[in-house]
């Protein structure tokens, strides 16, 4: 197995929210090493994927390859991969060999709720509950680095039909790491009730051929039980409703 790419001993506690201080997110024109050494076994795993499941796209997108966080600055070096070869990686996760680091819109409306989205079955993540956001791909790269807000605009945008412009943005990047996954967020306020931005996003999903998502949810509590929440959302749903989120 190869060694760790880099010393975390500096790093933040694992499930940690801290204040993001800078951003240097680079994206490499060369193949990850992962995709080069695993090609094959990747190439074997998606014929089962899709196999299982034949709506799955095996479209590009950004892996990170070395991450650093110390003293708020996140650094990274990141490589366009192809989908299954990161469903290759997040089935194994050997040491060392990538991080998976993206960002988290948190849509907060007028009343207070955090509006959150249920993932199609046809989808990878099928049923998992989380604010709306995707990896990072090559459109997501301006001037050769990952552009986190312009991710998390088109994101929202795709699958939900609202427009993060109108909403106000807290004024910078919280993050938290655990399980070879760095998620950066912010929240986004709009002037809209639940009620109202739920049903918004209703009609977006009934007017998409194949929508992503099954349904939009309210959330009104920290419980990390009360949906089928990936491990992220349950210390971000803590800050939020302890009103420690960053304005």
């Amino acid at each position: 197995m190869p060694e760790p790419v880099v010393d975390r001993s500096h790093w933040p506690a694992e499930n940690v929210i801290f204040t993001v201080a800078a951003l240097d997110l680079r994206v490499d024109p060369e193949p990850h090493p992962f995709h080069l050494a695993q090609q094959a076994q990747a190439a074997d795993n998606w014929s089962q994927e899709i196999a299982a499941n034949p709506a799955l796209f095996d479209g590009p997108m950004v892996l990170q390859h070395k991450v650093d966080i110390r003293g708020g600055v996140i650094s990274s070096r990141a490589h366009v991969v192809p989908f299954s070869t990161f469903l290759w990686w997040r089935k194994t996760r050997p040491p060392g060999a990538a991080l998976h680091l993206f960002g988290l819109p948190v849509i907060l409306s007028s009343d207070g709720a955090v509006i959150a989205i249920r993932m199609g079955r046809h989808t990878a993540n099928p049923g998992r509950v989380y604010c709306a956001a995707g990896s990072l791909d090559p459109g997501d790269i301006v001037d050769g680095r990952c552009d986190i807000d312009g991710n998390m605009k088109r994101e929202v945008r795709e699958e939900t039909g609202l427009d993060l412009a109108d909403s106000v943005a807290s004024s910078g990047f919280q993050a938290l790491y655990s399980d070879d996954r760095v998620t950066l967020f912010r929240t986004f306020r709009f002037h809209e009730t639940a009620e109202t931005l739920i049903d918004r996003i209703a009609a977006h999903i009934a007017a998409e051929a194949e929508p992503e998502i099954d349904e939009a949810l309210a959330i009104v509590s920290p419980d990390p039980d009360l949906h089928d929440y990936p491990p992220f959302m349950a210390p971000i749903l803590a800050q939020i409703f302890a009103g420690k989120a960053e304005d």
